[in-house]
């Protein structure tokens, strides 16, 4: 069952990863008034090119954790997945904490992300790094607001047991602010949209301006499998998972996920990036709060 269930995650994130990279395609075709040509082809396309492309490398770099940080990332979206069940007992690791392996997933990123920065040696790819980092721990308290507040009705960390909660009721109809603040945790762990200050347009790519060929492909994978993840716990945490009538649990999480990416693709493109300093203060002195009601309401009505 074990290795079952491995499959069917590892399938789920190359085909959710396909289909973040089609939603994107579509929006800038629809955003450039073009006809969405080639769509459903352009990430195989775009991975070809990669794999033939020569790989660059820099002066004096940490040449190992330069190519290590990638294949963490994607390995850190893979740790994430496994908490989440597909249907009730079958889930890859049956963790009673899984709330908290999903925290240090979360803090892990901003380790690798960081570590992917610093090891090219390359200015850009540096201050990419440290934009990411300050945005990226306050972030980490805002998440584990909503999940600590969305763990309450069920009295566990567990993410099955978060499931099971959510029949009578959803998570979102019970605490409304969290799934929206959830969402902003999935913009900035993949760094999309208004959270790109790691690698965004204005630092050549930032921690990704000196990589190509294979390393640059398993970069970008490893971030569209983040926001699979992102999703999928969305999904479980905030919409009840696997639950629902008629069809079965497996087919429910799988629309509840693609729902979510849907909305996390048009926040993507449909928000500009403000500044650092300005996105920081919009963290602490408004979104912060905000997370702070939603913990405090959680915490009153199970009381």
């Amino acid at each position: 069952m074990t290795i079952v269930l491995t499959l069917v995650w590892l399938i789920a994130l190359v085909l959710g990863a396909w289909c973040v990279a089609v939603l994107d395609g579509l929006s800038l075709a629809l955003q450039t008034q073009r006809r969405p040509q080639d769509v459903l082809a352009a990430p195989l396309f775009r991975s070809a090119a990669l794999l033939r492309q020569q790989q660059n490398t820099t002066e004096a770099p940490d040449l190992l954790n330069w190519k290590l940080a990638p294949a963490l990332y994607l390995g850190l979206a893979a740790a994430g997945v496994a908490v989440i069940p597909l249907a009730p007992g079958q889930v890859l690791a049956p963790l009673e904490v899984g709330i908290v392996l999903w925290g240090a997933v979360e803090a892990l990123t901003v380790v690798v992300v960081f570590l992917h920065g610093w090891s090219a040696n390359s200015m850009l790819a540096l201050m990419g790094a440290y934009r990411y980092v300050a945005i990226g721990l306050p972030i980490m308290l805002l998440s584990m607001f909503v999940l600590i507040a969305a763990a309450l009705p069920a009295e566990s960390l567990s993410i099955p047991a978060i499931v099971e909660s959510q029949r009578g009721l959803w998570n979102i109809v019970r605490q409304p602010l969290g799934l929206p603040i959830f969402l902003l945790l999935g913009l900035s762990l993949s760094f999309r949209g208004p959270f790109n200050y790691a690698d965004s347009a204005d630092l050549a790519g930032g921690t990704a301006t000196e990589i190509s060929g294979a390393a640059r492909l398993v970069w970008e994978f490893a971030r569209l499998a983040m926001l699979v993840a992102t999703a999928a716990m969305a999904a479980s945490i905030f919409l009840g998972g696997y639950l629902g009538p008629v069809l079965p649990g497996p087919l429910w999480l799988l629309l509840k996920t693609l729902a979510v990416l849907v909305v996390l693709v048009a926040l993507s493109h449909l928000f500009a990036r403000i500044s650092p300093s300005r996105m920081l203060t919009l963290i602490w002195v408004v979104i912060m709060p905000l997370a702070f009601i939603d913990l405090l309401w959680a915490g009153l009505v199970a009381l």
